[in-house]
């Protein structure tokens, strides 16, 4: 089914239209000036309409009884102006219809128009007076199939990045270290047992909060707004969260359109607490990863993010404890074996007050190995957590994503600002050209002048120049006059 989209008043519908194509009215009219073709409607019988007249008719029916369509159909006979506006005819099998987009409603245009392709067009039908036909003046063009929903998704995805949402700036890091994850989903969805399942094999201590909501159907978006406002703000009863989670499995785009939500979107940006959205598959992509402070692929990747520097912490961790206590082994039997040596040495003369100094200087030593591990033990920690953030900051996956979004925002911007140097070098190419010809000698024939030479070519611009008997010739603005002078008046 075609999409609806607001009528516009017939003054808005003119106002992306270029002067040369204003609806085919003529100056003389937009100034309160009478033409000839309107005063001839008042000169002969009463009831009589002149051409033009029955023609605004005409248009003034089609633009308010049709307005603003969609239609679709195929391309052909596409013709591009250097203005930047494409001529072309939008046909079927059993019509076809006239069709103008203007280079101003072309920008931003994903696609090229040519002949052959299937397009659903939306305008609004109007009449080109000079000609006398009707024509559908192109707002928007969309590849068939692409869809009502496509189409709200561009909207709205423009709309917020040109506000600032998708900027990197306005983007928190996500902690290294989160205690308790908020998580927004269906508790009764693969996606969440799928990130439970991932989280928990990594890091089983740590504590997830579910807030339980519909991520599909009528009502869900604003479920989902609620959850994440609920958790970004914490009360008694739930308690605060360091990340919060929105995931669903994967699906269509009409099954993933809730994450795609206004409503969520702006949850999402307004949320104190860092977000990272894992809706759908690797391939599905929603204004929610957009807005969000990370995108996760699937919302087992999401798990792996969250858990991934907890686990090589723990499992150093381990390791260096369990050398510890093998290196602390290994100095107290030593020390114990050299307490031995020096008690049952035949050197000392009070093996007792001999063996009681080396057991303090034992005990000495001990506390100074446990004061020098303890010690060691700490810069090791330190030095675990450094190259963990670094290589949080390293991981090629999340600066690949981050790129990405960034490249996306890139193109777009340079694409509308080219765009938009093209529309106005063509509107400065068009002043120019108008100017020309109104200085061209053509001009000044077709006003009613003409330009005399004499028989040797050149421009009489007096009578003197003319003397009885000589032959010149007259140029018109239709033809010229080959006669003799008579005689010359000064």
């Amino acid at each position: 089914m075609a999409p609806l989209l607001p009528r516009k008043s017939k003054q808005e519908a003119e106002l992306p239209f270029e002067p040369s194509h204003t609806q085919g009215v003529k100056a003389e009219e937009v100034l309160g000036v009478s033409s000839p073709e309107s005063s001839a409607s008042t000169s002969g019988f009463p009831g009589i309409l002149c051409v033009s007249e029955l023609t605004r008719r005409i248009m003034a029916l089609l633009e308010d009884g049709i307005g603003a369509v969609w239609v679709e159909g195929e391309i052909s006979n596409l013709r591009r102006q250097a203005s930047g506006h494409s001529y072309f005819t939008l046909k079927d099998e059993f019509a076809q219809l006239a069709c103008v987009l203007f280079a101003r409603s072309a920008i931003g245009q994903k696609f090229a128009l040519r002949d052959g392709l299937q397009v659903r067009l939306h305008g609004q039908i109007s009449v080109y007076q000079p000609r006398g036909q009707y024509q559908l003046v192109v707002r928007m063009v969309q590849a068939k199939g692409e869809g009502v929903l496509q189409a709200r998704f561009e909207e709205l995805k423009c709309r917020l990045a040109a506000e600032g949402l998708f900027n990197q700036k306005r983007k928190r890091s996500i902690p290294r270290f989160p205690r308790r994850i908020g998580v927004v989903t269906s508790p009764s969805g693969a996606a969440i047992r799928d990130f439970l399942q991932v989280l928990h094999r990594r890091h089983p201590g740590l504590s997830v909060l579910v807030s339980p909501v519909r991520v599909q159907g009528k009502g869900a978006a604003a479920e989902i707004a609620a959850a994440i406002a609920e958790l970004s703000l914490g009360s008694d009863a739930i308690g605060k969260v360091d990340v919060i989670v929105i995931t669903r499995g994967g699906g269509s785009l009409e099954d993933l359109w809730e994450f795609n939500e206004e409503i969520v979107a702006r949850a999402i940006a307004s949320s104190t607490v860092p977000v990272v959205s894992a809706v759908g598959h690797e391939i599905d992509f929603s204004i929610a990863d957009f807005v969000a402070d990370l995108r996760a692929p699937t919302p087992s990747a999401a798990a792996e993010l969250l858990a991934s520097d907890a686990v090589e912490l723990i499992n150093r961790s381990v390791s260096l404890v369990a050398r510890i206590a093998r290196e602390t082994e290994v100095s107290i039997e030593r020390f114990c074996a050299q307490e031995h040596r020096l008690g049952s040495s035949p050197l000392f003369r009070d093996p007792l007050r001999r063996l009681n100094e080396a057991r303090q200087t034992s005990d000495r030593l001990q506390e100074n190995l446990e004061s020098y591990l303890e010690r060691r033990m700490e810069h090791l920690s330190a030095t675990i957590a450094t190259a963990a953030a670094m290589i949080q900051l390293a991981q090629p996956s999340q600066r690949l994503i981050h790129s990405r979004q960034k490249f996306t925002l890139l193109e777009e911007q340079i694409q509308r600002l080219a765009l938009h140097r093209l529309e106005r070098e063509s509107t400065r190419l068009s002043r120019l050209r108008a100017t020309l010809s109104a200085l061209s000698p053509e001009a000044t024939l077709a006003r009613g002048f003409s330009i005399t030479k004499s028989s040797d070519g050149k421009v009489i611009t007096a009578s003197a120049q003319a003397k009885s008997g000589d032959h010149l010739l007259t140029h018109f603005a239709k033809g010229d006059v080959l006669s003799s002078v008579v005689d010359s008046v000064p």
